[in-house]
C-alpha cells in the first residue's frame, strides 16, 4: 500500500528530481523533432515532386 510518507519521500530525494528533469528534457526533444518533421515536410514534398518531374520529362539516351 502507498503511503504519503513515500510519496513525501520521493519528492525529497534527488533522485526525483532527476527523473523529472530528465522527462521534462525527453519531451521538450521529442516536440523539437515533430516540430521538425512537420515544418520540413511540407517542403521536402514539393521538392520531390519537382524532382520526379524534371526526370520524368528528361529523355533518356540522347546526346
Amino acid at each position: 500500500m502507498f503511503h504519503t510518507t513515500e510519496a513525501c519521500g520521493f519528492v525529497r530525494d534527488e533522485a526525483g528530481e532527476a527523473t523529472v528533469n530528465w522527462v521534462l528534457l525527453s519531451a521538450g526533444a521529442i516536440v523539437l523533432a515533430l516540430a521538425a518533421i512537420t515544418l520540413l515536410g511540407d517542403g521536402m514534398e514539393a521538392k520531390s515532386e519537382l524532382l520526379a518531374t524534371t526526370i520524368s520529362e528528361r529523355p533518356v539516351g540522347v546526346d
